[in-house]
């Protein structure tokens, strides 16, 4: 008798790790795995993973959550994809192996080359097609870094020897056995290359950034049927159904379809988004315009405010500082004092992103006395999390002209009732968590069980279940005051660039 495909694999391949959930017609979790694999940081600013070790680990964890869910491949109805959007990595098209180490949405090699084309004029030409200011944060220096600085890396791709991908891509090469190079248009939008008013590869950027036409994936929905994996992976071939970069995938899991309705995920960054509807808007506040996914997975736009370092605070203290042994333990201590002391973390290890964009600036910890303890600092780490998540509020409000109203949170450090309430209390507005915090996975699936008919847009509005809603108790005063002080502190480390 023939199986019923009634569940959802989901892959989350994050900056640090991939977790692979499993998820019921009702999307409830089934079964669930992660892993972390090695981060390189071969010089200051430098940031890179190896592509094949993503990949074992990324397969690794999909087997074992099939085997949590004690359900057998066959019993998919397809695979959703979500990941790290502008990490690069550049591939032999014959033989499937990276040139190079993939370089990682927070490396900042590439600030000169930026810094250049601004210099030469060309950050409002690419802003109006792209949505995006010249950083080294998307994908496009990074492709021509690796072509400049791998020997006869240019050469090989002039003759269509090279391929480039970010990670969903390389993902669902590896996937269909190399049969299939393809990508969607929400992380198409993160390159630098795309076009997202016309929504194609421009002719004109690839030229800017010296990119070979060639080497570039082919664009498919977001939501519906792309491919098939190998039988050999999982026992049978599984339909690859959903793709959509994390933060867009976020707010597709969470149930954000309409102006007003703001997302924030505290994963490695934070990233506060919200949909704008059919109509692209461009920013002057130093947010992003990119694609995102609407109702029935079909493309959206969105106003965006990247944030790049959240939860990879959290492990600078566990792994860096070593004052807590897990990156749970800094909940009770941060409770364990009644403020801190005046003291700001300020977590520009890579530079600030939105809505600054200062590559160049770089951390600090300010207002340093003698009564400072490892609890004051791990709670002015905490709550840089939140400073920086109203920097961006604060910007996309503006911009739009929406009152935002409350706010819908997910990622790891969702998890830490003390960051949500300091969070509703500097915003003044609440703070809604969901059941399932992982709602980039959740958001992957769902897409995917969309492409394959498992479920329909409405019934993906009865999926999203809130766990609990924190709601300010700081006297207004009081909130402008901390404020204050965090963007005296920014002051501090901004360079101006």
């Amino acid at each position: 008798m023939a199986t019923t495909p009634t569940y959802v694999m989901s892959i989350d391949q994050g900056t640090t790790g991939s977790t692979v959930l499993v998820f019921d017609r009702r999307g409830r979790i089934a079964g669930r795995a992660y892993s972390e694999f090695r981060q390189y940081y071969p010089k200051p600013g430098w940031v890179e993973h190896d592509p094949e070790e993503i990949w074992r680990v990324t397969l690794k964890v999909a087997r074992a959550a099939l085997r949590k869910a004690k359900i057998t491949a066959a019993r998919l109805s397809g695979i959703g994809i979500t990941n790290q959007r502008e990490t690069t990595i550049v591939w032999d098209r014959r033989t499937g192996q990276p040139v190079h180490k993939a370089i990682v949405w927070q490396d900042r090699r590439t600030t000169d080359t930026c810094q250049e084309l601004k210099e030469a004029g060309h950050e409002a030409s690419v802003r109006a097609k792209t949505g995006l200011v010249l950083d080294p944060y998307f994908s496009g220096t990074k492709v021509a870094w690796i072509l400049d600085h791998v020997r006869n890396a240019r050469a090989r791709a002039a003759h269509g020897d090279l391929v480039f991908g970010t990670i969903d891509s390389w993902l669902i090469w590896k996937l269909t056995g190399g049969r299939v190079h393809a990508t969607d248009p929400t992380n198409a939008s993160r390159t630098l290359l795309y076009d997202i008013n016309d929504q194609r590869w421009d002719s004109t950027l690839l030229r800017l950034f010296d990119v070979p036409e060639s080497m570039l994936p082919t664009v498919y929905p977001s939501s519906g049927v792309i491919a098939e994996t190998e039988p050999k992976l999982f026992g049978t071939a599984v339909p690859i159904a959903g793709v959509a970069g994390d933060q867009q995938a976020a707010l597709f899991g969470q149930a954000c379809f309409e102006p007003g309705k703001v997302k924030n995920t505290y994963g490695t960054g934070c990233f506060v988004l919200m949909p704008t509807g059919p109509k692209a808007v461009m920013s002057d506040r130093g947010l992003l315009t990119t694609i995102a996914c609407g109702p029935g997975g079909r493309v959206s736009y969105a106003l965006e405010g990247a944030i790049f370092i959240a939860g990879a605070a959290i492990q600078w203290l566990r792994d860096g500082l070593q004052i807590v042994k897990k990156a749970a333990d800094s909940e009770a201590l941060a409770r364990s004092v009644d403020s801190t002391l005046g003291v700001y973390v300020v977590p520009a290890f890579v530079g600030l992103g939105a809505p600054h964009w200062d590559p160049e600036a770089r951390g600090a910890i300010l207002g340093l006395t003698r009564g400072v303890t490892r609890a004051h600092i791990v709670r002015a780490t905490l709550e840089s999390l939140a400073y920086q998540t109203r920097d961006v509020l604060d910007a996309i409000s503006a911009e739009a002209g929406t009152k935002i109203d409350i706010l819908r949170v997910d990622g790891g450090a969702a998890a830490n009732g003390f960051l949500m309430q300091f969070q509703a209390d500097i915003l003044g507005i609440p703070v809604d968590r969901p059941k399932v915090l992982e709602t980039t996975a959740l958001g992957a699936a769902l897409l995917a069980g969309l492409g394959t008919g498992l479920w329909t847009q409405a019934n993906l509005d009865r999926v999203r279940a809130v766990d609990k809603v924190f709601k300010p108790k700081m006297k207004a005063p009081v909130r402008e005051r901390h404020y204050a002080g965090w963007q005296e502190a920014v002051s501090r480390v901004r360079t101006g660039r």
